[in-house]
């Protein structure tokens, strides 16, 4: 079961804190349990392991095994929470190889979420000669990156197949009843799956904008939903320090207001690299705003011990560390003797790669407190879809306690439409004439 761990924190909050914050913490908590809080109307993920719909849930099922059956491939169109929770379960449960590998499900592309040619044409080059279907993501069916990308994939399934068989390859994931992307779903006969209207895109991954693709892949989503209802059930029953997710929060806040705005999440697995990703979106977008807000950073464990692990140990003391560990290996390799003992390191032969992973862990805890850095340690039971469900949720309701705590909405993202403006008046979007004029002086100066 999923635990929080504060390793040698006493060097580093020094006064008691606990106590002072349960008060806010009971608040935030109530908050989230009724949605009476700031942006309350975006919290149907704070029960939605329990209350989920069970028919969408078997159509997304049904879906899966469709593609699964008539596709090689399927290409996954989103940007932000309509990709990135999907694409770290499938990397962490599958394989960050996961479509070079042999299996007997498709190969999942993510695309829509940049602006590069090149990387367009690369999937479409790689979907030659392969039967793929799409899965366009999309709350309203007008944000720019997917938008665009859909044009170009729905075009070659159209060429391809002709509109009616394009028809039972395109599945669009979108609002229930409004919106470019339904109408037009609606319009041309395509399956349809529903972006909760109160759950926000980053929260969004135990929807059907994670579910679809996920269950593609073949992870098993019962057990994903499964462990995700155990931590719910675990965050709603335990308002105490008991709960993983009030401990996280808790220690999070106070390093804040000791003058420690940067959090580093780390973890010893490849695998859980855009899962990462995913919790870099899903706190920097809830907590940076109103000038307030940690700073989420990543790194991948051993390997940036190796470029940025000079700076941890050694650099400007203005941060934490989170470290998730992942648990037991699926598979156990072990050190192999060297008769020559060449590289000195016959020492570890017949220990296994776990061993040396967790030794390393250990002293980079012990290297990095020692430094000045503070360490929070979250374990994991282990890396099978039910302890990811686990994870997931635990993260979430950690990041509406914390954004709570912080006195923000941590359900809007304000600052998200700035760039857009800019960017569609300099596109010549109508409406935005007045606006293109003013930026191309600035950009002319």
């Amino acid at each position: 079961m999923l635990d929080v761990k504060l390793f040698q924190m006493e060097n580093f909050l020094s006064q008691p804190y606990e106590d002072t914050l349960v008060p806010l913490l009971k608040s935030a908590h109530d908050r989230l349990q009724d949605g009476s809080g700031v942006g309350g109307d975006f919290t149907g993920w704070v029960h939605l392991p329990r209350d989920y719909d069970k028919a969408e849930f078997a159509r997304i099922k049904a879906a899966a095994a469709r593609i699964q059956g008539n596709s090689q491939a399927l290409v996954v169109i989103g940007i932000g929470g309509s990709y990135l929770g999907a694409r770290g379960v499938i990397d962490c449960l599958c394989s960050p190889n996961y479509n070079l590998k042999k299996k007997k499900t498709p190969n999942v592309y993510f695309m829509g979420n940049g602006l590069s040619a090149d990387a367009m044409q690369e999937v479409l080059d790689l979907l030659e000669g392969v039967d793929f279907s799409v899965n366009v993501i999309s709350k309203s069916g007008t944000t720019t990156e997917p938008a665009v990308a859909f044009r170009f994939f729905r075009a070659e399934l159209e060429k391809r197949y002709g509109k009616a068989g394009a028809k039972e390859r395109i599945y669009a994931t979108t609002d229930k009843a409004r919106g470019a992307l339904k109408s037009l779903a609606t319009a041309e006969g395509w399956e349809t799956f529903v972006v909760p209207d109160d759950v926000g895109g980053r929260y969004s991954v135990l929807t059907a904008v994670g579910l679809l693709p996920i269950a593609v892949a073949g992870v098993d989503i019962d057990a994903l939903m499964g462990g995700a209802a155990e931590m719910m059930d675990r965050c709603a029953d335990t308002a105490s320090f008991d709960c993983p997710a009030w401990r996280y929060a808790a220690v999070r806040y106070e390093l804040y207001r000791a003058g420690r705005p940067i959090e580093i999440l780390a973890c010893f697995d490849p695998a859980f690299r855009f899962m990462l990703e995913w919790w870099k979106q899903l706190y920097g977008e809830s907590e940076g705003k109103d000038g307030k807000g940690l700073f989420p950073a990543s790194v991948e464990f051993t390997a940036d011990l190796h470029s940025m692990g000079q700076y941890i140990q050694d650099g400007c003391r203005n941060m934490f560390e989170t470290v998730v560990r992942l648990g037991a290996s699926g598979h156990q390799l072990y050190v192999p003797r060297d008769e020559t003992d060449g590289d000195g390191l016959n020492f570890l032969a017949g220990e296994s790669m776990d061993f040396i992973r967790d030794r390393a862990m250990e002293g980079t805890l012990l290297a990095h407190t020692e430094g000045g850095v503070p360490n929070v340690i979250v374990e994991a039971g282990g890396k099978t879809a039910r302890d990811l469900g686990q994870l997931i949720y635990f993260f979430e309701y950690a990041c509406g306690l914390s954004g709570y705590l912080l006195e923000v909405n941590p359900f809007d993202q304000p600052g998200v439409e700035a760039y857009k403006k800019n960017m569609f008046a300099l596109l010549g979007k109508p409406g935005y004439e007045d606006r293109k004029a003013e930026l191309e002086a600035k950009l002319n100066r």
